[in-house]
């Protein structure tokens, strides 16, 4: 992964190791201590769709993997050993059976992944399809409904019920812990919007003003928002960030109102996207990854010539990045959870496509290069940097 801009690059502090689930099974990759280098694991769980391979970062040679199988249904594996051996979940997320001649709901697969909080070893989140929350005390081994959402009387109008339009199934996904505070979570839903809690999921509101649901008749609602991605930044926990069906948006929490910085973004590239990254040092840089937002679906790069987009002020300007990228007929795109960030100087950016391209760059963006082809459609991508 070597390009002229590399040059006087200092040695990173540590190899870089890549988490990638795709829709047929996960992969590994190891970079050396200058990222120049990437080595490819063997397939893990082939032919099983795996949407969040995830590091714990207390036990930091555990990892979790949501997959949907085709004999299990969906559930949630745990390895021990980083990846050699695993251990399917003895309870796997699930919605209580509901009373008989009652319609229940029914997890058609574990989407999202979150570890808790630091204070608080061996817990875990998880987010369905269609929306639910769950929660692991002992590593994911066994699930836990969380009744304050999942059972609360509003859900149903909160997610939009049977009239949800996500194409491939409504999400629970971007499950926020305060790093301040495991009381304090934010969750992200497709359809649904964002809500927040102060009491572990006791209780929850929404959390959408200004942000803009155009697809609805009323384009300011209360809930019925469709967000794609959701982050916090650990440094600035009050900022808040958003990649938006309908644009970026940025919230300082004291503020409790959603701005919408995509606004600020080139006309004809558009705000509309899956992915949100930020900078793990500087809570005023994050990268985007726009696709063509009108009627194509599915997403594709805009005019076929892909591209990630910075701000390192917030949101006021952006910079578009596509040195290295195809210049045309790449009609591919980049899903929520497929982008992430190292902690190196310079930040190394990573994404993979829905065409299962492996991309990287170790000078935030400024080049980019691509670390594997012929993977199948990548769903995401997470880092977990390795102690030397």
């Amino acid at each position: 992964m070597k390009s002229r801009s590399d040059k006087g690059l200092r040695p990173a502090s540590g190899a870089v190791t890549l988490l990638i689930g795709t829709r047929k099974g996960a992969f590994i990759l190891r970079s050396d201590r200058f990222r120049r280098r990437w080595k490819q694991s063997e397939p893990i769980f082939l032919g099983h769709i795996v949407h969040h391979l995830v590091r714990d970062p207390r036990e930091r040679r555990t990892l979790l993997a949501a997959a949907r199988t085709g004999h299990l249904g969906p559930t949630v594996f745990r390895s021990r050993d980083f990846g050699k051996t695993w251990t399917e979940a003895k309870v796997p997320p699930a919605f209580p059976k509901a009373p008989e001649g009652e319609k229940g709901l029914v997890v058609d697969h574990v989407f999202w992944l979150t570890p808790g909080h630091a204070s608080e070893p061996g817990v875990w989140y998880a987010g369905t399809s269609p929306q639910g929350l769950f929660r692991s005390e002992d590593g994911g081994l066994t699930w836990a409904n969380v009744a304050g959402f999942n059972a609360h009387p509003l859900r149903r109008q909160w997610t939009g019920g049977e009239q949800d339009g996500t194409p491939d199934g409504p999400k629970m996904h971007s499950i926020l812990v305060d790093p301040r505070d495991p009381t304090h979570l934010y969750i992200g839903m497709s359809s649904g919007g964002v809500f927040e809690s102060v009491d572990r999921g006791a209780t929850w509101l929404p959390l959408n003003k200004g942000c803009l649901a155009l697809f609805l008749p009323d384009p300011e609602p209360e809930y019925g928002h469709d967000p794609h991605c959701v982050s916090l930044h650990p440094l600035q926990p009050d900022r808040l960030y958003q990649q938006n069906h309908c644009g970026i948006y940025r919230m300082d929490r004291a503020d409790g109102r959603w701005v919408r910085i995509g606004d600020n973004m080139p006309k004809q590239i558009g705000d509309i996207g899956f992915p949100i990254v930020l900078h793990p040092r500087h809570p005023e840089t994050v990268w985007v990854f726009p696709m063509d937002g009108t009627e194509v679906w599915p997403r594709v790069s805009p005019g076929g010539k892909p591209a990630a987009y910075v701000t390192r002020n917030a949101g006021k300007t952006w910079a578009r990045q596509d040195k290295g990228f195809p210049r045309s007929q790449a009609w591919w795109t980049v899903k929520r959870q497929g982008m992430t960030a190292d902690a190196h100087e310079p930040v190394g950016i990573y994404f993979g496509t829905t065409s299962g391209e492996l991309w990287g760059s170790r000078t935030e963006g400024a080049s980019w290069t691509c670390l594997a082809r012929h993977l199948p459609e990548i769903y995401s991508v997470e880092v977990a940097e390795m102690a030397r």
